[in-house]
């Protein structure tokens, strides 16, 4: 399965994209996960892999705990979804055409997430729901 995330915008600040990148990194070394930014809300769904599951991340979507998430990861993997795209909005958030479009919604937080800081959260989770899964410790 691949683990496709999908932002609006660049990731202006150096420090944000490090770590961000570095929970990318690690979450790698066992399964194929990828950062895409794109320019505008246009391009979110354009030339997605083939069968993606689209999670738009939005305030109105599921408010899943990270054992949530790492169950909805599980489960994927054992239904054999070949890929998972996140959709990360730029700082309006994700048109209604995009979020109607998406298989599922999610919001990471009740509180109104800076869309850059909500990409890293995003990763962070990602990163800790494959150590999970794979039964290993989670390297902080």
């Amino acid at each position: 399965m691949k683990i496709l995330v999908r932002a609006v915008g660049k990731m202006r600040d150096r420090r944000l994209e490090s770590v961000c990148q570095e929970y990318v990194d690690r979450a790698r070394r066992h399964l194929p996960v990828a950062v895409e930014e794109v320019e505008s809300d246009a391009h979110l769904l354009a030339n997605l892999p083939a069968g993606a599951e689209v999670v738009a991340l939005e305030p109105g979507g599921d408010r899943w705990t990270t054992a949530e998430f790492i169950k909805y990861l599980e489960q994927r993997m054992l239904r054999g979804t070949r890929a998972i795209a996140f959709l990360v909005g730029g700082a309006e958030g994700l048109t209604p055409a995009t979020v109607k479009a998406a298989h599922r919604r999610l919001s990471l937080s009740p509180l109104t997430l800076p869309h850059r800081l909500a990409r890293v959260i995003l990763c962070e989770q990602i990163y800790r729901a494959i150590s999970a899964l794979r039964g290993e410790p989670y390297n902080k």
